[in-house]
């Protein structure tokens, strides 16, 4: 897919400032914040999907757990962004697992019903929740294939430019990335392992394709990423 295709899966749509209850009319006097300690649970597989969440404070992990056992990273959000979404689309329980990556997370809880009568009468905002989730589930259908049939450096590239389209800024020919992801997140979502992470992230620095620090990724040129 080329990148001027990928830029509408890419396209801001974060809905914290229009879907947090503080910031909705009438909802604000009844609603409090959820915070959560690190490793502490938000939800677990096999609960009612009765609420959407929106992260407000700290960064969480959304995964699943294999018939083994195993625990499988499907992404990891950090403020303004929205989570448990499927219940809108008739999820009845939950298939995944949120979880508290951060000490003092604090996330906004939204009651499926409540979501349900603003999208009624919001119909922009009902384009936006269904493009989140079509952005979501292209996102993983990317991230499948990435894993069924390219190697760990692609995997990793792949990740990187990913997160250039989603959340980089343009400056110039270059892309700067504010990163919250450590090596292991990067191996956790790319199927690799950590010290391949730091092995290739110091190749393509070397080739001089991207620069970064524990804050954040300079991708030199998007174009020349691969």
């Amino acid at each position: 897919m080329s990148t001027q295709s990928n830029l509408w899966y890419f396209e801001d749509v974060d809905l914290y400032d229009i879907l947090c209850p503080h910031k909705v009319e009438g909802m604000q006097e009844s609603h409090t914040f959820n915070k959560f300690k690190k490793d502490e649970f938000i939800y677990f597989p096999d609960e009612p999907s009765d609420h959407i969440y929106l992260v407000s404070e700290g960064r969480i992990k959304i995964g699943a757990y294999t018939e083994d056992g195993r625990e499988v990273v499907k992404t990891i959000l950090s403020p303004g962004e929205v989570f448990g979404e499927l219940a809108l689309v008739g999820e009845e329980k939950r298939t995944d697992f949120a979880i508290a990556m951060d000490h003092d997370t604090r996330v906004c809880p939204m009651n499926i019903s409540d979501m349900q009568q603003l999208m009624a009468i919001n119909r922009d905002l009902s384009l936006k929740i269904f493009k989140l989730i079509g952005f979501r589930i292209k996102k993983l259908e990317r991230r499948i294939e990435s894993l069924v049939f390219k190697d760990a450096r692609s995997r990793i590239v792949d990740f990187i430019r990913d997160l250039a389209y989603e959340k980089g800024k343009k400056v110039g020919f270059e892309t700067l990335i504010k990163n919250h992801f450590t090596h292991q997140d990067i191996a956790n979502l790319t199927g690799t392992s950590r010290q391949t992470v730091t092995t290739i992230l110091n190749e393509l620095k070397d080739q001089n394709l991207i620069n970064f620090d524990r804050r954040r990724i300079l991708v030199r040129d998007l174009d020349k990423l691969h």
